[in-house]
């Protein structure tokens, strides 16, 4: 499960004062109806999935009003069911109102993420191979929704360009071919850096081996032609550099199970970001703070 103290960055809690302004604009005008009204509330989960985002509520409402007292009830990276209490809220009641849809907006895309990783990570349980998502993200959003698949169970690739190096078709294209384009890269790159080579075929995948990549990213390999390249990979990383991480991608979901078997370390996906709903989160008023 992901650390939630890594998500509050300074960064983070600007953009959470930046979305709260586009909802409120010059102001809520619902307001003058709750002057001086205190208010309680509770999130409940309106379908079973996977909670995250609520690392984030506290600190939202914090910005609208520093009264409003919010207790979590559920962990980010907690399975919820239908129905479920998720978190209380107490406080001014404008406050309240004010933040709640920016906060249920935010959490119920996080847990819609959170959900499908988790869905996938079920499909490699027992294999011992990774899923990681990509850099697919929404503009803004990219700390957050990685968070958020690290909170159903998977691992994040790189966050952005200047993480590692991946070597794609038109790099290897423009670059003059695979070892030309892995030697530019170690030149000028820090030594912590990772090179990584995607690779359409079999040449492509050994070229980038020979030349020392730290990882190759077999893209669109069927599982039988997986199982005869992943081996020869293997032992020309023994003889070059030791090592090597296999990723595989292009991935369907129904097949993740057949791909776990294939002797790789990882599968990348951007399904979790690109396709899977929002979990349904409500917010009600309530009587009966506890």
């Amino acid at each position: 499960m992901a650390d939630p103290s890594l998500v509050l960055t300074p960064h983070v809690r600007q953009q959470l004062a930046d979305w709260l302004a586009e909802d409120l604009g010059r102001g809520d005008l619902c307001a003058p109806a709750l002057a001086g009204a205190q208010g309680q509330a509770r999130w409940f989960a309106k379908a079973a999935g996977v909670f995250c985002g609520g690392v984030l509520v506290a600190p939202l409402f914090a910005l609208l009003d520093p009264a409003v007292s919010v207790r979590l009830l559920v962990r980010d990276g907690e399975p919820v069911e239908t129905g479920q209490c998720l978190l209380d809220l107490q406080g001014p009641a404008a406050a309240l109102v004010a933040g709640e849809r920016t906060a249920l907006n935010l959490a119920m895309r996080l847990s819609g993420i959170a959900t499908a990783t988790a869905a996938l990570v079920a499909r490699l349980a027992g294999t011992g191979v990774a899923l990681a998502d990509t850099r697919k993200t929404t503009p803004g959003l990219r700390v957050l929704e990685k968070y958020a698949v690290r909170c159903g169970g998977g691992i994040n690739h790189r966050l952005g360009l200047d993480d590692a190096a991946m070597l794609k078709e038109n790099h290897l294209a423009w670059a003059g071919g695979v070892a030309a384009a892995v030697v530019a890269v170690r030149a000028a790159a820090p030594w912590p850096a990772r090179v990584i080579v995607e690779a359409e075929t079999d040449a492509e995948a050994i070229a980038a081996v020979r030349a020392g990549a730290d990882g190759v990213l077999l893209d669109e390999f069927s599982p039988a032609a997986l199982n005869a390249l992943v081996p020869r990979l293997r032992a020309l990383a023994a003889e070059v550099s030791g090592s090597v991480v296999l990723e595989a991608s292009g991935v369907h979901p129904e097949q993740l199970a057949t791909y776990g078997t294939t002797g790789v370390d990882l599968i990348s996906t951007s399904a979790p970001m690109t396709r899977a709903p929002w979990l349904d989160i409500s917010m009600r008023y309530t009587t009966d703070w506890v």
